[in-house]
């Protein structure tokens, strides 16, 4: 059995050490593809990675820097520190009006890490996870890292957004069916769903016994209401409904790597051992950032916020401009996608960009089906970076 299970594995070029097939057939981000190529042009303005032009505020950042130097760099509570969890839990209560009992809370190293968590808890090799695309593709890439299949249904475009039939969502689960997974607001689409296909989707999972597994990281940043529809809403505490989220976005610390999680009761147990063999817990000073963020950071998101308003209006108007352009409007988070007449490998296009017009953006086949003819650009900075990034893609793509 052992001889058997050593020759089914792959084995790393040029030696005789054995990996995982699984591991020896991950594909490269081609995100991070484009992304690397910009570090040797130089002017080049990128607008390809989700993270903004600001740094993490001052008031975050001496929380941080304070609890450092006085010493706060042991090891805590696995799940967060009590006072973050805490914050988070007020946090919830003052944006959605729900209760959440400290047990379903839990601090991650990064939003990556509570998705990793979260399919930790569910996936095994065999089972099939449905995902609504394009979509940001390292839950995709979690998901067949631990063996799983993941099943795409796509997000339908149009020059007034995206749509998600659910129709089609409901009939690709299956009875290897594990999970269901959305982000919403959505990216790199900024797509919103409705709060009506949000409880008919907790409502069929509820019935199947299927997880959904909600990546709500973007909540923040939404241009029409106050936050966006969280499934926390929709569901009980102990419903199979999974909460992703992040620090990253509406507080500028992206690098940072903090995250959290919200998830059934009964789980938390589980959820303890799985942090443990994890990562142990996230660092103590960054947490004292974290609760201050979510204590003191409403007028920066609402700034943020406005920024990036002002950023998406700028792009639309310009794109709109351009005659090679075909522009799906975002609802949320801080990108646009759009596509160019002519143009079907975006792999291609942007690489081309980045070396001729000197503009980086992600291509849109890096994000799962329906995306393929895309490029996605994030306009989470100054209108004047914008503005010249704009000029660029003009004299590039209608030059």
């Amino acid at each position: 059995m052992n001889d058997a299970n050593h020759s089914a594995r792959a084995v790393l070029p040029g030696t005789t050490l054995a990996i995982r097939p699984t591991i020896a057939t991950l594909r490269e981000s081609k995100i991070v593809e484009v992304w690397e190529m910009g570090f040797h042009v130089p002017d080049v303005i990128g607008l390809w990675v989700g993270e903004g032009d600001l740094p993490t505020p001052g008031f975050i950042c001496r929380a941080a820097s304070e609890a450092l130097l006085s010493g706060d760099t042991f090891y805590t509570h696995k799940r967060g520190l009590p006072e973050l969890r805490q914050a988070l839990i007020d946090y919830h209560r003052r944006l959605y009006g729900v209760e959440l009992d400290d047990r379903r809370v839990a601090v991650t190293s990064a939003g990556m890490n509570a998705m990793m968590l979260a399919l930790q808890v569910i996936v095994d090799a065999g089972d099939n996870v449905v995902t609504v695309t394009p979509v940001w593709p390292n839950g995709i890439a979690a998901t067949e890292i631990l063996g799983g299949e993941v099943r795409e249904v796509p997000l339908d475009a149009g020059a007034g957004g995206w749509s998600l039939d659910l129709d089609r969502l409901f009939a690709a689960c299956d009875a290897r069916t594990r999970a269901i997974a959305i982000a919403s607001p959505g990216n790199p689409t900024g797509w919103l769903m409705p709060d009506e296909q949000q409880q008919a989707v907790m409502d069929f999972c509820r019935k199947r016994g299927i997880w959904l597994i909600a990546d709500e990281v973007y909540g923040r940043l939404v241009y029409d209401r106050p936050v966006a529809p969280s499934f926390l809403t929709k569901a009980g505490p102990d419903d199979p409904l999974i909460v992703v989220n992040s620090f990253s976005k509406a507080w500028a610390m992206t690098g940072w790597r903090l995250g959290w999680m919200i998830y059934p009761t009964a789980l938390q147990p589980k959820l303890d051992q799985l942090l443990e063999y994890n990562t142990s817990g996230a660092q103590p000073f960054l947490q004292r950032g974290a609760a201050v963020a979510l204590g003191q950071g409403e007028p920066f998101v609402a700034e943020f916020v406005a920024r990036c308003r002002a950023g998406r209006d700028l792009v639309l108007q310009r794109l709109g401009g351009m005659g090679r352009v075909r522009v799906s409007r975002p609802d949320a988070a801080f990108y646009v996608m759009f596509s160019v007449d002519g143009e079907r490998d975006t792999l291609a296009l942007a690489k081309r960009l980045v070396t001729e017009a000197r503009v980086g953006l992600a291509p849109g086949a890096a994000f799962g089906a329906g995306g393929e003819t895309f490029l996605r650009l994030c306009y989470a900075c100054s209108t004047a970076r914008l503005s010249e990034a704009m000029d660029r893609l003009e004299r590039f793509l209608d030059g």
